[in-house]
């Protein structure tokens, strides 16, 4: 890996790395979303990611794995979940990890983005915090539970909160803070964005909150939530997007094959022991 970026220099470190990535070739070889490089030559891939954990994913595999398999990733980090996804669509990517399959589902009815999903790659289960009670029994009546505001981790996150017995939704595909059906505990959601969502911890009583802005904050998911949700026929896997018109792209077709090797498996199982993380493959 050649750097890891701070959000500030993402567009200048986005440009620099894919003037790298032309300039690594012959005038009549394509690298990253065209044909890879001839045999012996390196295709250099800019992929987006958040920091934790799919930028330290990523760095496990450029510092282990790439190099074999003729590819070098330069690596750019985003705290949001709304810029990778625009970065790849402006072509200042080649590809982004960060968002689980029914986010970039969503994204791409909504937005038209023309992109494709890996197969997943790990699973963050969710977690519910707080700093005042010890268990989801313990909530006050009208205690201020925060979710994320966007509509797929809203629904994921709203989903859980029923599991736990702590309302019931109305039969939507969807439930958004709006579907909550019967509310013994009158409680009360308020909606952030999930990279806030840590930080709302001391202003509410509760808040769930999603795996890799956990374990971000310092958070345990398996210590510290006071529910968590399964891994077992989780369909929340985290995934890799690209555009779709590269979907010939071998190096891509790399990348993916090293995300899904025992090797990141064994990383994955030994970095996150207790769970806070599960492969998907």
């Amino acid at each position: 890996m050649k750097n890891r970026l701070a959000p500030a220099a993402i567009v200048a470190a986005s440009a620099l790395a894919l003037a790298a990535c032309s300039g690594s070739t012959s005038e009549d070889e394509t690298t990253a979303a065209g044909t890879t490089a001839a045999a012996g030559e390196v295709t250099t891939l800019t992929i987006g990611a958040t920091p934790v954990p799919h930028a330290e994913i990523l760095a496990f595999v450029d510092e282990n794995l790439a190099a074999e398999a003729g590819i070098d990733l330069e690596i750019v980090e985003y705290t949001d979940y709304v810029q990778p996804n625009v970065a790849l669509s402006e072509g200042d990517l080649d590809a982004n990890y960060f968002q689980h399959l029914p986010y970039f589902d969503a994204e791409v009815a909504e937005k038209g983005y023309e992109f494709t999903a890996s197969p997943g790659i790990h699973i963050e289960p969710y977690g519910v915090y707080s700093e005042s009670v010890a268990s989801l029994d313990e909530l006050p009546d009208g205690a201020q539970v925060a979710v994320p505001n966007d509509p797929s981790n809203q629904a994921r996150a709203l989903v859980l909160l029923e599991n736990e017995g702590l309302f019931t939704l109305a039969d939507v595909e969807n439930p958004t803070i709006f579907d909550v059906a019967d509310n013994p505990k009158n409680i009360e959601l308020s909606e952030l964005d999930a990279a806030q969502l840590p930080r709302s911890l001391q202003d509410v009583d509760a808040a769930v909150i999603n795996g890799n802005f956990a374990l971000e904050a310092g958070l345990v998911p398996t210590e510290d939530a006071i529910a968590l949700e399964s891994g077992e026929d989780n369909p929340y896997a985290n995934i890799v997007a690209y555009r779709t018109e590269d979907a010939s792209s071998e190096a891509l077709a790399a990348l993916v094959e090293l995300l899904t090797s025992d090797e990141v498996r064994t990383y994955i199982e030994e970095t996150w022991p207790n769970g806070e993380l599960i492969p998907a493959f």
